[in-house]
């Protein structure tokens, strides 16, 4: 699908590489602060699903527990720098399943839980699942929106250095943070509306969860393209890698770009 682009169409996506943000040591040290973030949301999971009713309370607590485990177990091993240096690429791939562990499956595991613990004992299992349908529904809509939105900006040329995307790029992030929020708004007032509507126990407590929860689980997905695109800059290009060898990894020079500089 990218083919017909260069690397000089995604330089604007370098940038967190070139501000050593996204360094592998400073996303190693990122990833083990999560370790303890998983943990956390893990321990909710299971306190809260003592007390929920919903019949696949167990197989979703088990799931969340697993997986979190499976993550930390590697993000551990990722932690020894011939591990960061030399496999950079699947330590990226490892973070974006580390932050969605955390902020996605873990904000739709939770209210879910919640939900599960405050209902009456002749709750209708249907009016969860039309629920579960719904919430799901919206988030595959605005990863499918996003990807194509987001391909459109790159086959314009906003993602390359230099163009008006790049200089006002302070003030894009906070376009999209706005889109982000419009967006996951949506999705919220969709799924607590049908809630409110079929299901008698929205106490507020109640609704302050799934309302964070889902505006974290949608801003998630949102973001999610973005992560894709560029773990396949980190494939494609060696410029978004750094040199595995010294003490200080530096970010691999440009390579199309700067062939193409030269020859002009």
């Amino acid at each position: 699908m990218f083919s017909k682009l260069s690397e000089k169409d995604f330089l604007v996506l370098r940038g967190p590489f070139e501000s050593g943000r996204q360094a592998p040591v400073s996303l190693g040290g990122a990833m083990i602060l999560g370790i303890f973030g998983q943990a956390l949301m893990v321990f909710l999971s299971i306190f809260i699903g003592n007390y929920s009713i919903l019949p696949f309370t167990d197989k979703l607590v088990a799931i969340h527990l697993w997986i979190t485990i499976i993550i930390v177990g590697l993000t551990i091993l990722y932690s020894f720098p011939y591990f960061y240096k030399n496999h950079q690429k699947s330590q990226y791939l490892l973070s974006i399943f580390m932050i969605h562990n955390l902020g996605t499956f873990s904000w739709f595991v939770l209210p879910l839980l919640t939900m599960g613990a405050k209902l009456p004992e002749n709750y209708v299992l249907e009016h969860v699942m039309t629920y579960i349908y719904i919430t799901l529904g919206i988030g595959v809509i605005l990863f499918i929106v996003t990807c194509i939105r987001f391909y459109i900006l790159l086959m314009k040329g906003k993602y390359r250095k230099g163009s008006s995307r790049d200089r006002l790029r302070g003030k894009f992030e906070g376009k999209i943070n706005m889109a982000s929020i419009g967006a996951g708004s949506i999705g919220v007032v969709a799924s607590v509306q049908y809630l409110m509507r079929n299901v008698d126990f929205m106490d507020y407590e109640v609704l302050f969860i799934v309302v964070l929860g889902l505006l974290i689980f949608y801003t998630m997905i949102f973001i999610l393209p973005e992560q894709l695109v560029i773990l396949y800059c980190k494939y494609r290009f060696k410029s978004f890698n750094f040199r595995p060898s010294g003490k200080y990894l530096t970010l691999i020079p440009l390579q199309e770009t700067d062939k193409d500089e030269k020859n002009a």
